[in-house]
């Protein structure tokens, strides 16, 4: 346990602030608790005993008081599992303590212990007085001191957030809320009078505007404008103190120059901090007259020097106002690919930590370099049984997970930049392999023709990120006693870097005799071991991996449970590790062909198989896992279909054969490619559920029964273009007559019964009684590719189709049946998951608003990047090509910036160090500068080292002094461009230039320049480019700040929070609100627990309660938790991420509900300049955005304003749902209400009529919104008519005629709000009365079921567009 502790001590010093926000009873860890616990039973019997184990982690708190030198006592709220530690972080970051760190908590003169829990410390409670008392120094007791005050002076410097270190990130929302919303914002009210409210947007922001500028991307802060406490604070150049002063107790020597240029030089001493008689160039250490000996070095300072006293209260104060959130650390850094020119400023820390191999607090750690192996896999083995237990091992895998990928970024980066030494220097550049910090390092090169038969670089390039996703799937299986390696995948400076962490005693052995399963050579020579088949057993159903056997050199069988690479190695620690998990999912055959083998007509028609970079393309586990649900569907509808046919002839008396014949057919022809467009695979919650938590399908027969029967309930109701049942039809493969899925089951009475019956013969396991029901199911299980005969089970041979590896001839038989699966698996994925994430698309459920977001949607539904070609031919052959034009274009975009990246990561591999950022501009030039002969500039000759000795060519990887970059044109990129899109995409750009392409496929250049730059790592300078210059270059040098890595990691689940989160989510469906709150409520804890307090998932979890919060009417709370929401977003995922903006959307609703009008609108705007930015006007999302902002303008009577906004959205909606949609009948009535405040009747008449029209046409005469509708015509016309009577009067009486006052009246608050809150999707219900909930649960179900239903898997949370339909009673 020696590692844990160490952990923990680790935690703790992690990060001061994170201490502060969960202080809230954030350690779980209760000895009383697990007592408690091992009371109700094992605590894994599902919900009711999760419900129980929560109530026992919420101790109460209780309250001490705090007595600090030199200020008055207070009082802290504090819990019993805290530890003591935590109470010195909260101090450390008060504003009347903050600047003290070497101090002790005493309770009638007793130290405490700083890892000791409250709780167990005698005689402290309710009330007792713990004594802040200052204790003497030592040099790391001093060093943290100056750290710590460092720190505090650069509190509200964003210069760490702009250069990516420290788990430092921007957030930009206090600039447009004014600070905090929540007591300071109530004060802020008086918003209410409208004429203050200034509602004129920028004019790049108006709907038509071709204006898309990037310096509003990052406002400015006046925070930001530094207060200068100090000019100077460094270490001083006569450290170390010598032997003599060492021993009168000076433990460093400080330089600082105050704002005042006074210069002064300062001795750290056991007793604190005080001014000594040394210069620059003398050193004399006796004590200055005065010396000011202080504690603190902040008191020190204010006794000599005026400013800085005066500055450093005004700093802490603003420091403290500021949102915990803005200035927590992250749990994985966050990169800004924009940022202003920050001057660089002397920093002793900064400077000392770049010279010594440290990460962040490591000197704080006995025995100095962590054992990361020791850690990663000490965390795995804590124990499990109960929730307590379960959140502290989560909290520490969480926690040494991130710790490792910081610390496997920061080697990866010193490898290329070349500052770490090889282990194998004789060798060539590409071969080295590096050890730093404890981390093994290898490049993405095919090193010794290792992959030579799968595609050499190009495989040694995607084996790294296929290996990752084996460590995630096997590390999510979590299986007890199977280890993987920690590993971190980093691409930096066109190099990939695999980081690893190290199995005990593997280096000093050879690889031959460690590996005892496996093969080190793709399955030549083969050898297995009893105990991995025993762990990997265990894995295999989750994984869907089939037992299996291969041949070896000697034609001897082997019994395998993974593919032939995965190697097992015992490490001198004794745990069974695997590794090279690169095959761990079987083969994709649309991008592998095989000689003599056909792919099935769907996939052929689509023109796969293709000839792919390499071999190594796999199927992916989302794609494995829908697969296999949709296979269960077919199991059971043949099952109920066959047992109604024996029922029907025992009714007839006759003995007819059962169908067995005809279920081989549809299996062989028709079975996975009945395209059948239903979107079983992406709509039915296990799928996504199974591949978070693969744990939890562990019976996949019996758990995944009940889950698809009703399943496939709801999806036969779908319209199936070729029924998979209609029997008579498939004798022959083609069906004839596509039946909808319903009339079908009407069709064939007793078809639910039957399913009901097939279910019980499954869910026995094939133990039926009765041996015709026996060979139902056997019949059933050979139609689908069961891999047993008594029960559903279908798994996947790795090893199919691996060149080099043989199979047994007693296999044979078996071997044939695999392959058809994979084939059948590869066509499933062109004629289900593509069409059916179109088919989403064009519903919106999916709402991809740039690369990212597609990105996570085709890997949602299982299908592979290299796909993205096929995918856009097939949005291009759809007759509803229109209303996927953002997709298209989104599509288009991410193609094209990814064969760049492909090119510009070659390209970088040639650059020398001192001529990056002139290379870095120049392929930029090339890729989006209209000027057509982008020059390179060289570095001056005395840079470029032509005189090296060739001998000493290439000793960094990253130090090729060629300058072929400078050669490259923008017309010759664009070709690249093109070719590579043909050759990796199989899609044709027919485009020569930058501007052809953004004007055939109508992009925009700053979302193009946007989109490389995060996928690239690149830093530019944030100020207006002028792309469009045909007279010089957009780019110049001095415009690339920075190049950064692009790290993939594992990411550890919460899984109990996960549970809960889940579980709220369906009570919110059922319409419980109250209880899904309290579950969801929960959750947060839980995550908070596991997380710490900055994670994606807790920002879909606010999200949620905040929309709770809001419909159960309570504004503030919901206002609270989304502005937490938005800052998480901003800080997790990007200020200008797609989620982010969707937050943004949200809280500026709950600022409107508030009152807070002249806010709502500054966050609506800025999400419209975000969103213009990241995928620009023409999106369905903008229709939503521009009726808000419409409404809110509406509201303080801006109509012209108003209109354009509105207009704008009646035009999107129209393209994108259709003329006939509900959607564009509400947006024709918003336009309509504005043209009635401005008395312009004919206008609003008209758009009404089109309204009505709408609702007549789809909801028929009696439906209340026609009705509604029909009225609000009638008022309008009388309206009108009185306005035509007034006019006819003025007109014959001149000035005196009697005017009848016209009613025009400025809409009120409650009615915009109405609006606003159709147009949300949000539906309000008083609690009060329990018979609305009924009616609100149905309508909640269909609201919600898009946020929620659709993706169980809060991280993936794509943009989901809440507002469906217009709830339809």
């Amino acid at each position: 346990m020696g590692t844990f502790c160490l952990d923990q001590l680790k935690r703790t010093r992690h990060s001061a602030d994170t201490a502060m926000v969960n202080g809230d009873g954030a350690h779980g860890h209760t000895e009383e608790a697990e007592s408690k616990q091992d009371g109700n039973g094992e605590a894994d019997g599902g919900e009711e005993s999760n419900e129980q184990e929560v109530i026992v982690i919420q101790d109460t708190g209780f309250t001490v008081k705090i007595q600090a030198p030199g200020t008055e006592p207070f009082d802290l709220q504090v819990s019993p599992q805290e530890m003591v530690q935590e109470i010195h972080q909260v101090l450390m970051d008060r504003e009347d303590t903050c600047h003290r760190t070497c101090f002790s908590l005493q309770l009638d003169g007793n130290v405490l212990d700083n890892f000791a829990e409250l709780k167990s410390i005698e005689g402290l409670q309710e009330g007792s007085l713990l004594k802040v008392v200052e204790e003497p120094y030592t040099v790391r007791e001093a060093r943290i001191h100056v750290r710590h005050i460092r720190d505090l002076l650069k509190s509200l410097d964003p210069s760490d957030a702009y250069n990516g270190v420290d788990c430092n990130s921007l957030s930009f929302l206090s600039i447009f809320t004014d600070g905090d919303l929540g007591d300071s914002g109530k004060r802020k009210k008086k918003g209410n009078e409208l004429e203050q409210i200034d509602c004129t947007p920028p004019e790049h922001i108006l709907p038509g505007s071709k204006e898309r500028p990037l310096v509003p991307l990052q406002p400015q802060n006046k925070d930001w404008k530094p207060m200068q406490c100090l000019k100077v604070l460094t270490m001083s150049g006569w450290n170390p103190p010598p032997g003599n002063r060492k021993m009168h107790g000076d433990l460093m020597y400080l330089y600082m120059v105050t704002v005042e240029e006074r210069h002064v030089s300062i001795t750290a001493s056991t007793r604190g901090f005080y001014l000594n008689q040394s210069t620059t160039y003398t050193f004399n250490p006796k004590p200055a007259n005065p010396s000011f000996l202080s504690h603190s070095l902040v008191e020190l300072l204010s006794q000599i020097s005026p400013a800085f006293k005066k500055n450093f209260t005004a700093l802490q104060k603003k420091r403290v106002q500021r949102h915990p959130f803005e200035r927590i650390a992250t749990p994985f850094q966050v990169y800004s690919w924009t940022a202003p020119q920050v001057d660089h400023a002397m920093d002793c820390v900064r400077a000392e930590d770049a010279y010594t191999s440290r990460l962040g607090y490591e000197e704080h750690i006995p025995g100095q370099t962590r054992d990361w192996n020791e850690e990663l896999q000490t965390t795995r083995e804590l124990p499990r049984k109960n929730l307590p237990e379960r959140l502290l091992r989560e909290r520490a895998i969480f926690k040494v997970h991130s710790d490792f990928a910081a610390a496997a970024t920061r080697g990866a980066m010193a490898v290329i930049d070349g500052n770490v030494m090889a282990i194998n220097p004789g060798e060539e550049t590409r071969m080295q392999m590096f050890i730093w910090n404890n981390i093994f390092f290898s490049l993405g090169f095919d090193v010794r023709d290792h992959y030579r038969e799968l595609g050499g670089d190009a495989a040694a390039h995607a084996a790294p990120t296929n290996d990752l996703n084996g460590v995630r799937a096997y590390g999510a299986v979590d299986v007890e006693g199977l280890y993987t390696l920690g590993t971190v995948v980093v691409d930096y400076r066109g190099y990939r870097v695999t980081a690893q962490s190290i199995i005990p005693g593997i280096l000093e052995r050879e690889q031959e005799q460690s590996v005892i399963y496996g093969s080190i050579d793709f399955g030549k020579t083969v050898v297995s071991h009893s105990k991995y088949l025993e762990l990997l057993e265990k894995t295999s159903r989750p994984l869907k991996v089939q037992r299996h056997s291969v041949l070896n050199e000697k034609n001897e069988t082997v019994e395998l449970c993974s593919s032939v690479e995965c190697k097992g190695i015992i490490g001198n620690d004794g745990r069974h590790y695997i590794l090279d998990l690169l095959r761990t999912f079987p083969p994709d055959l649309n991008f592998l062909p095989v000689d003599g083998e056909e792919l099935p007509p769907e996939s052929q028609r689509q023109g796969f198989p293709r000839q792919h970079r390499h071999r190594l393309a796999c199927l992916r586990q989302e794609l494995i896992e829908a697969f296999v649900e949709h296979r269960y569907l077919l199991f059971m509808k043949m099952a109920a279909l066959q047992l109604m046919q024996q029922k029907a002839n025992k009714d007839t008396k006759t003995d007819t054969p059962a169908i067995t014949e005809t279920s081989e057919t549809i299996s062989e022809s028709n079975a996975d490619t009945t395209q059948t467009q239903t979107t079983e695979a992406s709509d039915s919650p296990s799928a996504t559920e199974v591949s978070t938590d693969s744990t939890s399908q562990t019976d996949n027969s019996t758990s995944a029964a009940s889950q698809a029967a009703t399943d496939g309930e709801e999806t036969s109701s779908k319209p199936a273009t070729n029924g998979p049942l209609d029997l008579a039809a498939t004798q022959n493969g083609e069906c004839k007559s596509p039946l909808e899925g319903k009339e079908l089951e009407e069709s064939i009475p007793g078809l639910a019964q039957a399913k009901e019956l097939a279910e019980t013969l499954v869910a026995e396991d094939g133990s039926c009684i009765d041996p015709k029901s026996r060979e139902v199911v056997l019949n059933a299980c050979k139609a689908v590719g069961s891999i047993s005969n008594t029960s559903f089970d279908i798994r996947f041979n790795p090893d199919i189709f691996s060149p080099g590896v043989r199979f047994p001839d007693d296999s044979a038989d078996d071997i044939q049946k695999q392959k058809q699966l994979l084939k059948d698996a590869a066509a499933f994925m062109v004629s289900c998951q593509v069409p059916s994430l179109v088919k989403d698309c064009l519903d919106h459920s999916a709402l991809p608003m740039d690369g990212a977001t597609l990105t996570e949607a085709l890997r949602q539904r299982g299908i592979n990047i290299r796909y993205l070609g096929s995918v856009l031919e097939f949005v291009d052959k759809t007759p509803a090509k229109t209303q996927l034009e953002h997709f298209y274009r989104i599509g288009i975009s991410e193609l094209i910036t990814r064969c760049a990246k492909h090119i510009f990561k070659t390209y970088l591999q040639g650059v020398e160090l001192s001529a990056l950022s002139a290379a870095v501009s120049h392929f930029l030039n090339c890729f989006l500068s209209s000027f057509p002969d982008a020059v390179a500039h060289l570095p001056p000759d005395e840079l470029v080292s032509r005189r090296k000795s060739r001998k000493r060519r290439n000793r960094v990887p990253g130090g090729g002094d060629n300058t072929a970059w400078a050669s490259l044109t923008p017309s010759e990129l664009w070709k690249n461009i093109a070719s590579e899109a043909q050759s990796y995409y199989h899609f044709t750009v027919q485009c020569d230039s930058v501007d052809q392409v953004v004007e055939k496929y109508g992009l925009q250049k700053i979302t193009l320049l946007r989109e490389i730059s995060i996928k690239t790592g690149i830093q530019i300078l944030i100020k207006e480019y002028n792309f469009d210059s045909r007279h010089k270059p957009a780019f110049t040098e001095e415009d690339i700040l920075n190049i950064f890595p692009v790290v993939k990691h594992v990411n550890p689940k919460a899984s109990d929070a996960f549970h809960f989160f889940q579980s709220g989510q369906a009570k919110v469906q059922q319409g419980f609100l109250k209880e899904g709150c309290e579950l969801i409520n929960e959750a947060l804890n839980l995550f908070n627990n596991v997380y710490g307090a900055m994670h994606v998932e807790i920002c879909a979890c606010l999200r949620l309660l905040a929309r709770l919060n809001y419909i159960m009417g309570d504004h503030a709370e919901a206002l609270s938790n989304q502005q937490k929401a938005v800052l998480m977003s901003e800080r997790v995922l990007g200020i200008e991420h797609p989620n982010t903006i969707q937050e943004y959307m949200h809280l500026a609703l709950y600022c409107f509900a508030n009152g807070q009008l002249s806010t709502a609108l500054k966050l609506l705007y800025r999400a419209r300049y975000l969103m213009l930015m990241v995928s620009g006007e023409d999106h369905p999302e903008m229709a939503l955005l521009d009726s808000n902002i419409g409404l809110v303008l509406h509201g303080v009577m801006e109509y012209d304003l108003s209109l354009r906004f509105l207009e704008n959205a009646l035009t999107i909606n129209t393209k994108y749902h259709g003329p006939r949609s509900l959607k564009v009948a509400l947006s024709h009535h918003l336009v309509a209400r504005v043209y009635e405040s401005k008395a312009e009747f004919r206008s609003a008449l008209q758009h009404e009529k089109e309204g009505y029209t709408i609702y007549k046409n789809q909801m028929g005469e009696a439906h209340e919104k026609t009705k509604e509708s029909s009225e609000y015509l009638k008022y309008l016309t009388q309206q009108a008519v009185a306005l035509q009577r007034t006019m006819n009067e003025i007109y014959k009486n001149g000035s005196n005629a009697s005017i009848m006052p016209l009613k025009f009246t400025a809409p009120s608050m409650a009615s915009v709000l109405e609006q606003l809150n159709i147009i949300n999707g949000i539906i309000f219900i008083p609690l009060s009365q329990k018979d609305l909930e009924n009616l609100k649960a149905e309508v909640h179900r269909r609201q919600l079921l898009q946020e929620l239903g659709k993706n169980e898997e809060p991280t993936e949370d794509s943009p989901l567009e809440l507002e469906d339909k217009i709830p339809i009673d």
